[in-house]
């Protein structure tokens, strides 16, 4: 999933190099001095002034005087401010939002080498914000950005080259730029380099290098990888298998929402592997994941109603879950969550088998979400 590169200014070039100046570092902190050289013209103390006005250091915030003087700089061929310029005009921020004005000015920093406004330039024709989609385009200036380091653009590119978009598809090289930048840290590209190594797609198939990566996002936050480790796990690949280590990052990922860790979290509360087994637990769980359409919790879920097992048995809302779980199942499971549905079905009356249908085709369910 591309993400896209937050519009904030980029205070690292809010420099002001006051020309002929003995003490550069003492005018620059004189706004007095640094307004008096924007209205000179110099492009530099321009900028400054407007990141100021940004950023509310030592003037009041105001968005379109910042605007005002950094397009002054932009204009002057400055070329942090052509890209802050740009970015400004994406978000509507101190100007109109115009998606067009911003293609225009981040194009002007990218021609001069920006990688950032690269990077930008990239998104907005991947996205075909203010130009004709083109992916052809994107490729292309994320590849000019990722050739400088530009990190945003090196993952981006590996997931180019791993869908084919704008490039032919090429595993190898996804996964090289995927490595790059997990080499810097990007949870995303750490991600996608741990399933490169545990699918073997243009590297050579290695479970155990596959956890480390899993490990290095897990360990930052990421809830996907979180569960990928806790995966790897359960089934002992690439690591020892460790139920309760499968369970601690099932864990981790389950409270930041993820289902599918909700959803396994929950069977191990059924089964007691890796943690006392507690079928209430299991169905908290379960219901969780259900409210976000996870077929194998809707089912989970209908079969503990069907049972009375960690919840008042309740036939009705058996048959509701499970005929949402059949809507969702595919393959072997579909057969599986239809038999379990009629089964339920045939226990019914036929006034309750009316509601349940009714409720089912409603796709909700209806009743509260119970507390985390």
């Amino acid at each position: 999933m591309t993400r896209s590169r937050g519009a904030g200014l980029a205070l690292a070039l809010a420099l002001w190099l006051g020309a002929g100046t003995a003490h550069a570092g003492q005018a620059a902190s004189d706004l007095t001095a640094l307004r008096a050289a924007a209205e000179r013209g110099e492009a530099a103390a321009q900028f400054a002034l407007g990141v100021r006005y940004a950023t509310g250091d030592g003037v009041a915030t105001d968005d379109r005087e910042a605007a005002r003087w950094i397009e002054r700089a932009a204009t002057q061929g400055h070329v942090g401010a052509q890209f802050n310029l740009g970015l400004m005009y994406a978000d509507g921020n101190g100007v109109p939002q115009d998606s067009r004005q911003a293609v225009a000015w981040l194009r002007k920093a990218a021609d001069q080498g920006d990688a950032r406004a690269q990077s930008n330039l990239g998104l907005m024709y991947a996205n075909g914000s203010g130009v004709p989609q083109d992916a052809a385009a994107a490729f292309e200036w994320y590849r000019k950005a990722a050739l400088q380091q530009e990190l945003t653009a090196q993952f981006t590119l590996g997931l180019m080259y791993a869908s084919g978009s704008g490039v032919p598809a090429d595993a190898a090289a996804a996964a090289e730029w995927f490595q790059k930048a997990a080499e810097r840290d990007h949870v995303l590209a750490q991600y996608n380099l741990a399933l490169a190594h545990a699918r073997g797609l243009g590297v050579a198939r290695d479970p155990e290098k596959a956890a480390q990566w899993f490990r290095r996002a897990a360990d930052r936050g990421d809830a996907q990888s979180q569960f990928m480790l806790g995966t790897q796990y359960a089934n002992g690949v690439g690591v020892p298998r460790d139920e309760a280590q499968a369970v601690a990052w099932y864990r981790r990922a389950a409270e930041q929402g993820l289902a599918s860790a909700q959803t396994n979290l929950g069977a191990r509360y059924v089964s007691g592997r890796g943690v006392a087994a507690d079928p209430a637990e299991a169905a908290r769980w379960f219901e969780h994941a259900a409210r976000q359409r996870d077929p194998g919790a809707l089912f989970n879920l209908g079969v503990l109603y069907a049972n009375g097992t960690g919840v008042a048995q309740d036939a009705v809302r058996a048959f509701v879950l499970l005929a949402m779980a059949v809507r969702r199942a595919s393959g072997p499971d579909a057969a599986r969550y239809t038999q379990s549905r009629d089964t339920v079905g045939a226990s019914l009356t036929p006034a309750q088998l009316a509601d349940a249908q009714r409720l089912a085709l409603g796709d909700e369910l209806p009743w509260p979400e119970p507390a985390r």
